[in-house]
This record gives structure tokens, sequence and C-alpha cells, in this order.
């Protein structure tokens, strides 16, 4: 009964409601338009039904590879879309709703996640904080084949954080990076801009194994790490943002991006020039887009079970509390995804390094590994983190002046899917985190400080 009485909480308030309805009934009417794929049937045993189910699947292929391709290549699959132009393995599955006519297909996929928070439920220190929110997302994309070589696509990603949560965003233990009324955010995690991404990209292929690709993005995603968190299989069932975003995945919100590429076979390289400035306060407005930053990445697939990547951004004054201050952002992460014996089951799992080197060498790494096993209604889920955090970035300098501490989190979780209509997942979760910070800390977020959070969650069903 406490449970219920914290989700009707939520749906109280009236800004929340009209949001979350709005939602709902976006994804609802989208999927009771998209078009219904199949799994190709199982070879029979004879030769000639062997050779018959094998022409079926090949037929079954060249239907998906003209409407679902990827959104940056004629001749790879969708399956490896990440956010912006970053990969994923090709094995990982897609939670989504698909509609397609002619040589134009759409697709529309997202999470809310509606959820009871605690980040220090048993009050051993003095900055935890309780709350009842819904992060979520939604993102759509267009892909429309020009003549034999050429795809153009176009993107849309939309977050209600702000309208719901407010502009300190939800409470997250050592958590920092971007400001509220001025002041940095600590133990918070920030509000996303409602207009999260604005793309258009464009791709012409030389050949089968050779693209080259132009993208812009106002707002959009440059050249750096691996695909942003929530566009991680491995993390679909985690609500909570890492610890270490502002030192890996933190750019996918920038307020003008443009990148070119190149790929040849299983490799890509490409550039981005972009806005070094993180969003501002102002959740709802387009920010001025400054091309004085720029990055760069090579990435790999290997095979289907795998996408690598190694990245760096020359970042120009990213904080509007440190005006003057450039970051050198390095990251490398490798992602594997296995498909299991039944369909919706499989292991996605993502191991993620990133370093700031600020002016005047100081340096701080952060390290994320992550995985979801996922058994068709059931989910097992991790994740663990190491970030070095600064008194400066946990506004402690006036306790301790200039000094570097160790933050480690442990996170499991469980979810369960409880129904599915309209190709809509509702699923039911729980996760908790055990904190373990410096010694020094003790006195003020306690010895291992304990979290927790129970959330319904509503996706897209997985793409079949």
């Amino acid at each position: 009964m406490k449970v219920l009485r914290f989700f009707g909480s939520l749906f109280v308030k009236k800004d929340c409601c009209k949001v979350l309805i709005g939602l709902v009934l976006l994804t609802s009417l989208s999927a009771q338009a998209q078009h219904d794929h199949h799994m190709p049937a199982k070879k029979d045993t004879t030769m000639q039904h062997d050779h018959a189910a094998m022409m079926k699947q090949d037929e079954h292929a060249g239907h998906n590879m003209h409407t679902m391709t990827h959104a940056y290549s004629k001749n790879l699959p969708m399956n490896r879309n990440g956010s912006g132009t970053s990969w994923l393995p090709d094995n990982s599955p897609m939670y989504m709703y698909m509609a397609g006519k002619g040589n134009t297909s759409f697709m529309l996929h997202g999470n809310i996640f509606l959820r009871y928070t605690s980040t220090d439920f048993t009050a051993k220190g003095s900055r935890g904080a309780t709350k009842l929110d819904a992060p979520n997302w939604l993102m759509g994309m267009m892909n429309h084949q020009v003549g034999k070589k050429g795809l153009l696509n176009a993107t849309v990603m939309l977050s209600f954080d702000r309208p719901i949560m407010g502009g300190e965003g939800y409470p997250l233990l050592f958590q920092s990076g971007e400001t509220w009324q001025g002041k940095a955010l600590v133990d918070r995690q920030h509000p996303h801009d409602m207009f999260a991404a604005i793309s258009v990209g464009y791709t012409y292929a030389i050949n089968k194994n050779m693209d080259v690709y132009g993208y812009i993005g106002y707002p959009g995603e440059p050249t750096i790490s691996a695909p942003a968190f929530m566009h991680r299989v491995s993390a679909m069932n985690n609500p909570d943002a890492p610890l270490g975003h502002h030192w890996q995945d933190a750019t996918h919100i920038t307020f003008g991006v443009g990148t070119v590429g190149f790929r040849y076979k299983q490799v890509k390289a490409e550039f981005s020039s972009f806005a070094g400035r993180e969003p501002d306060e102002d959740r709802y407005n387009f920010d001025k887009p400054l091309f004085d930053s720029y990055a760069y990445r090579v990435s790999y697939n290997p095979g289907k079970a795998w996408a690598l990547q190694f990245s760096q951004a020359f970042v120009h004054s990213p904080e509007a509390l440190e005006p003057d201050e450039d970051v050198t952002r390095t990251t490398a992460s490798v992602i594997h995804t296995v498909p299991l014996h039944k369909q919706g089951s499989f292991i996605a799992s993502s191991a993620v390094w990133g370093l700031n080197t600020r002016d005047h060498g100081h340096k701080e790494h952060s390290f994320l590994a992550e995985s979801n096993l996922q058994l068709q209604k059931n989910a097992i889920y991790g994740r663990y983190e190491f970030v070095e955090k600064s008194t400066h970035e946990l506004q402690l300098e006036d306790t301790f002046g200039e000094a570097k501490f160790n933050v480690h989190a442990f996170t499991l979780g469980y979810a369960r899917t409880l129904a599915t209509a309209w190709k809509t997942n509702l699923a039911l979760g729980v996760q908790g985190t055990v904190n373990v910070e410096d010694k020094a800390l003790y006195g003020i977020y306690g010895k291992n400080p304990l979290s927790a959070q129970i959330y319904l969650r509503i996706s897209p069903a997985i793409h079949k």
C-alpha cells in the first residue's frame, strides 16, 4: 500500500500528470500505427524445406535492409545505432516502434521511469534526499533512401525532465555537474534539456564497404565516448545517470555540432567541431552555437557481439562557473552483447573509461562496468563505478581545501515485465546502491551510505 501511495502522489502533481499522459499517448498511438515484422521460420530437416526456408530468410533480410538500415549506412543493420553517430554491437536488441513506406522508415523509442528514490535511507549522512520523480526521454528517427547511394536521416529527441523534476533534477549521491540558480549542482543529477537532439545527416555509400557522411545537430552529439547511458542496452533498466557522466558521455546534448566521418568495413573514423559550453539552466531554450571545441573518435566492431571505441575531445570552457578553464576529455569503451537461446533473452555489458585533464595538468579518472541479464520478462542488472571527485566538484573546498577523493558505487537491481499492451511494456523494478567513499568524507556522507529505489518503467517492447 505504501508503494501505491508513492506512485499515486506522483500523479497528483498536475504538471507531471499532463506530461506523462502525453508521453504514454504518444507511444501508444505510434505503436498502433506501426507495421509488424516477424522472424523467419525455423528450417525443416528435409533438404527441400531447408532450401525454401533459406530463400524466405534471404527475402526477409532484403526487405529489412530496404526499410531498416543503420542511420548512417545503407549497408549496416539498424541494431548498430547508438546515440549520435556512435556504434552498438550488431547483436543489440531493438526496443522500439517501427513503421515504413516506400524508401522511408520511421522509428520511435524511449523510456519513462515512475519512481520513488532515497539516496541515504539509513540516514548516515547529511546529504541524502528522497524524491518522487520520473526520468524520461523520447526519440524519433526517420531514414529516407536517396537514389541508390544516398541515405538521409533526421532525428528528434525530447526529455520532460525539467517540468517533472524541477531545475535541480533528481537526487543522486556523489553526482556533480552543471548548475541551478547560479550554484553548482552536487549530489543531484541535472535535468536534461527538453530538446535533447535535433539533427540531420546524409550518408553516401561509395560501395558496400565504404561510406562517407556528414551530421549536423542543434542540439546534437559530437564524436565523444560510447553511446550515452540511456541508449546502452546494458543500462536500459537503470534509471540513474552514471556518476562519471561528466567524465564520459555528458556531451550527448550539445548546442551546435558538425561531424564528418568515413567507414571502411568495420572501422570508422570521425571528427566533430562543436560548442564546448554545457547547456545552461534554461532547459527549454536553444543555446548559442559556438563551434569552439573539437573531437575525434575511432570505432571498431570486430564481430556482431562487440563495439569498441577510442575518442578524445578538446572542450573549451565547458562549465559556466569556470569560464576560463578548458578540459581535455579522453575515453575508451568496450560494449559486448550476446543473445541467448530464447527470443528476448540476452546479456549486454559495457565498460567505459573516461579521463578529464584540466588546465595546469589536474587529472581525474572515471571507470564504469555495467551488465544487464535479460531473461525475457525478468532482468538482473548491475553497475560498478569508480570516480575521482575533487573538493571543488563536491563543494567541500572550505572544509578540506584542495584535495581529491575516490568514490566507488555498487548497484544491483531486478526488473520484471508485468504486462505488454500495444507493443508497450510495463515493468516493475527495484535497485539498491552501496556507496564507498574515502574515510575523510564519513563525517559528511556517513560510512558507506545506502541508496534504494522502486520504479515502474514504461517502454516499447522488443522489436520482432
